[in-house]
């Protein structure tokens, strides 16, 4: 039993519209916030639930009607708690019964959590802290007066379990609003499925994401392929506010599980990177399925992707340069001969020259980097591959969907084998693959021909899952949306943008006006399949102090010099 004070009493609620409950005469209704983590103890079980409004009452309307003047403190006291009152409303997300101890219920191959898509077969989350404590969803409410505590210490083990939890990978991505306890995910139930983060401009999503990362390279929950748009996440980046300061990135936290690759050396060498690997991608690595998502940024028609077809069957995998190559009395001598067009595929030439521009583009590539990229991951490392100057959208959307679906038919054959032998050795190491501005690759449009839709979709079935970041959720096409397992949302202003972050999720009424209510720096609302059930939280600081508490023990700082004369040093030993 909570042995601290009481805040209410439940007067009215149902399951569905959930709990009003009025507040005692010495509670102040400022101290209430939307968002806040309450539990209601009625008569046999505890309720957990989140304060969705805050509201003001009165027992009579002569008292609205003849307020008293704001100079009369006293009539004032003399009316709070009885004349006037504060009102909140309660959201009952989980429930348990103290005295019992029966297994959890069958649940038929649907989710328990009404916060996780009832869609996905997905069982309930299992109790946290003790073999005792069942987490249940709610399927009935307290009875009339129960009365309403604040959530200790105690009550949020129970939820959200701690981090440094044996038999879990839990990992602390912040602390509730007003309270000094750690609110964990639960990383081995995160990497399960797509997730996303998203937020608008501003609000902190890049520092967000390098904290789940973090989490999950410290725990190994995955391996991470991380498209690092505008360089944010490998070596360092800027720290948002007036003060020009830079925070360091996952290369620095585990430089030895951690890979730099980059497009564009020479932006990599400016900024400090160290021990960065170069990636390059020749025209003969390019298919049609590649560019087919480029189409809006190269401006090609249907008819112009409908002739590289052509050109592709033809050629092989030498048609870029091939096209390239051919005079206009080339391409009438062609179309004579093929089912082209001469028109689209002039159209198609002119285009696709943008690609000679690119930095990392080359006729021929010297070796396979991607060959390379995916024998990092299997090893384990997590690479992180850089754009530098290279930051455009086409080229981010290009070079993301080039390695990715090589990847993915790389991983697809592994987990066909391993299927096929049951051998652990055969199974292949969970991938995540981090991707920005992700309404580009995932809207309405291109979703069902591109890579990212398939793996969305396919809720790790080939051990391949997406983490995706966005300012624009509502870009994103809703059977997407609807398959995003956890979704981490700072402020959002937009209600097309917010009405997407509850796509598939059931019994969300109440936490549209939470969501629209957050501060617009380090709050998230937190709902879906790594956790229990949805909460706000402060996120986790990303300092010297979190440097510390997750980083490599085993590493120490050493400076350009020191780094530069062992690589002297090694190339002596090697003979170089």
């Amino acid at each position: 039993m909570n042995s601290e004070q009481p805040l209410g009493s439940v007067i009215e609620g149902s399951l569905i519209g959930g709990l009003e409950v009025r507040l005692h005469s010495d509670i102040s209704v400022e101290d209430m916030r939307v968002g806040k983590f309450l539990v209601v103890q009625g008569a046999r079980s505890h309720f957990f639930c989140m304060l969705t409004d805050v509201s003001l009452g009165a027992s009579n309307t002569r008292i609205l009607t003849n307020p008293p003047s704001w100079e009369d403190t006293f009539l004032r006291e003399v009316l709070a708690g009885s004349g006037t009152y504060g009102m909140i409303n309660l959201a009952p997300m989980l429930t348990f019964t103290p005295e019992a101890e029966a297994p959890l219920p069958s649940t038929n191959g649907k989710s328990l959590n009404p916060f996780v898509p009832s869609n996905t077969g997905l069982a309930s989350f299992q109790p946290q802290t003790s073999s005792t404590i069942e987490l249940l969803p709610v399927k009935t409410i307290p009875s009339h007066f129960s009365q309403v505590y604040e959530a200790n210490e105690d009550d949020f083990r129970k939820v959200f379990g701690w981090e440094d939890d044996p038999h879990r990978k839990n990992f602390s991505i912040g602390k509730p609003l007003d309270m000094d306890v750690p609110v964990c995910i639960d990383l081995n139930r995160f990497v399960e499925r797509s997730n996303g983060v998203f937020g608008k401009s501003g609000t902190g999503k890049s520092f967000l994401t390098r904290l789940l990362l973090a989490g999950v390279i410290k725990k190994n929950a995955a391996v991470n392929l991380i498209f690092d748009m505008h360089s944010e996440y490998g070596w360092e980046a800027v720290a948002e506010g007036k003060n020009i300061n830079t925070v360091k990135g996952l290369k620095q936290l585990f430089p030895s599980k951690v890979e730099v690759y980059t497009l564009d050396p020479e932006a990599t060498k400016r900024r400090g990177v160290r021990d960065a690997q170069e990636l390059y991608l020749s025209y003969e690595q390019i298919e049609v399925e590649d560019i087919k998502l480029c189409g809006r940024e190269l401006g090609l028609s249907d008819a112009a992707l409908d002739n590289a077809s052509i050109l592709c069957n033809e050629f092989g995998k030498s048609w870029i340069p091939q096209l390239f190559n051919m005079t206009g009395e080339d391409i009438k001598i062609f179309c004579d001969e093929k089912p082209g067009h001469p028109g689209s595929i002039n159209s198609l030439q002119r285009k696709l020259l943008r690609l000679d521009s690119l930095k990392y583009m080359r006729a021929v590539s010297p070796q396979n980097y991607i060959k390379k990229i995916v024998q990092s991951l299997e090893s384990g490392k997590n690479v992180v591959i850089e754009f530098g100057s290279q930051s455009n959208m086409l080229s981010y959307m290009l070079v993301t969907n080039m390695i990715t679906r090589r990847i993915h038919e790389h991983y697809v054959k592994k987990a066909d084998k391993f299927l096929q032998s049951k051998n652990p050795l055969d199974r292949p190491t969970p991938l995540m693959i981090t991707i920005e501005e992700a309404h580009r690759f995932l809207d309405s449009a291109v979703v069902q021909s591109t890579i990212f839709g398939t793996i969305a979709r396919e809720l790790r079935k080939y051990f391949v899952t997406l983490l995706v970041v966005d300012q624009r959720p509502s870009g994103i096409d809703n059977e997407v949306m609807s398959q995003i397992g956890t979704r981490i949302t700072a402020l959002l202003n937009d209600d097309k943008d917010i009405d997407a972050i509850f796509t598939g999720v059931s019994g969300a009424g109440g936490l549209r006006s939470v969501l629209a209510k957050l501060d617009s720096k380090q709050q998230a609302l937190i709902l879906g399949h790594a956790v229990p059930m949805p909460v706000v939280v402060r996120t986790r600081p990303y300092d010297s102090v979190f440097y510390t508490e997750i980083g490599d023990p085993v590493w120490q700082e050493k400076s350009d010099a020191e780094v530069f004369a062992a690589a002297e040093l090694a190339k002596a030993d090697l003979g170089f």
